[in-house]
């Protein structure tokens, strides 16, 4: 599974807009490769930043 598909699923299962930090421990990627994930998920709108530094699956 690709880096942003595990970001994209970590997102999808949670309950609430998460930070970058807790999807890398929830996810158990590298904070750093979670970051670049995020970048191309939101290029991509996939998903969405309700409030700075929160990330949620767009639609959600």
């Amino acid at each position: 599974m690709e880096t942003k598909d595990m970001v994209l699923s970590t997102l999808k299962e949670a309950d609430k807009p998460l930070k970058s930090g807790e999807i890398a421990e929830r996810s158990g990627i590298d904070k750093k490769e979670v970051d670049k994930a995020i970048k191309k998920l939101k290029v991509e709108e996939k998903i969405v930043s309700p409030k700075r530094c929160y990330y949620a699956v767009q639609g959600k």
